[in-house]
């Protein structure tokens, strides 16, 4: 299996490799295209990819993101304005349209447009042409769409808050972008990527225990969160990512993991007294964490997330290596 990158569309999964061979076929054409994902997949790296292997790739990619602004706001962004259109609309302005003109325009959020809104843009797209708010002379247009969405669009078309004229003019084509979990096997080429961006004048490795969390971890914020991960654990590693420099989330996770293997026998047996049970599973905890990192303290009490001071007095208390 080969990897590709290209526009940071960086992956050896073969749903992924599948997807981009699509890409390319579709690229150079002038039909819509519905990128479907969960929020933080990578819609707009998609974009970027799909716009710059078509013969528009020189011209102008606007992007507009539908989620965050008010619809009125949201029609004179697309669209345009006259001056003296509505109050304080002391000037013309040209729209996304125009300004995407002869490239592309990537509507992100297509799911949240407000029905207004969807009428007006599915007039022009039929039209090839817009007017601006106040306006009546109309303006051509030439531009590819790509339009993204975190929701099935079928579904929002059933309960109707999505028209299905708009639906069918935009899913031309659909791509569908796999989450980070049905992926695991990009999350060490995606961990490599984004440390040499964070640290690209000194090399950031994690540790085998953090990848291995990464590994077993679901990602509900999927590509955009293990960059924000390894973008915040930069700022506190050395040489390397341990498990004490990840978000708290991962260290409990990882905590609770060892806590299990650990005492498995502990929490079978159904007699031990509670305050045993716990000094039991502390015990294992602080050996293996000891044993892991060959009597070094500083680096265990790093794994357990614990501070240097808290752990030497649990060793002492428990009489562990005494």
């Amino acid at each position: 299996m080969s990897t590709y990158k290209s526009i940071s569309v960086i992956t050896q999964d073969a749903k992924m490799l599948d997807l981009i061979e699509r890409i390319k076929k579709v690229a150079d054409s002038e039909i819509s295209v519905l990128l479907i994902g969960e929020t933080g997949v990578g819609k707009e790296v998609f974009t970027d990819y799909i716009h710059h292997l078509s013969h528009r790739g020189p011209q102008p990619l606007v992007k507009i993101g539908l989620a965050t602004l008010p619809p009125d706001l949201l029609e004179s962004e697309l669209f345009g304005f006259e001056k003296g259109s509505f109050t304080n609309a002391d000037h013309s302005k040209l729209g996304m349209f125009e300004l995407a003109d002869n490239g592309s325009l990537f509507l992100d959020d297509i799911d949240d447009a407000p029905l207004k809104v969807q009428a007006k843009l599915l007039r022009a797209l039929e039209a090839d042409e817009i007017r601006h708010i106040g306006g009546t002379k109309p303006i051509p247009i030439n531009v590819r769409l790509i339009c993204a969405s975190k929701l099935e669009l079928k579904d929002l078309v059933e309960r109707k808050l999505f028209r299905q004229d708009l639906y069918y003019r935009i899913n031309v084509i659909e791509l569908r972008i796999p989450p980070l979990r049905e992926r695991k096997k990009d999350i060490p080429l995606l961990v490599s990527h984004f440390l040499k961006r964070f640290r690209d004048k000194k090399e950031l490795t994690v540790s085998d225990e953090v990848m291995e969390i990464f590994m077993n971890f679901e990602w509900p914020g999927n590509v955009r969160e293990l960059r924000n991960v390894l973008q915040r654990s930069a700022l506190f590693a050395e040489d390397t990512i341990e498990i004490s420099d990840l978000p708290d989330r991962f260290r409990e996770i990882d905590n609770v993991d060892r806590i299990i293997k650990a005492c498995k026998i502990c929490f079978e047996n159904e007699e031990m007294p509670y305050s045993q049970l716990i000094s039991c599973i502390e015990t294992r905890l602080l050996s293996e964490a000891i044993t892991e990192t060959n009597g070094n303290q500083s680096h265990a009490a790093r794994k357990l997330g614990m501070k240097l001071s808290t752990f030497r007095d649990k060793i002492k208390k428990l009489e562990i290596g005494q």
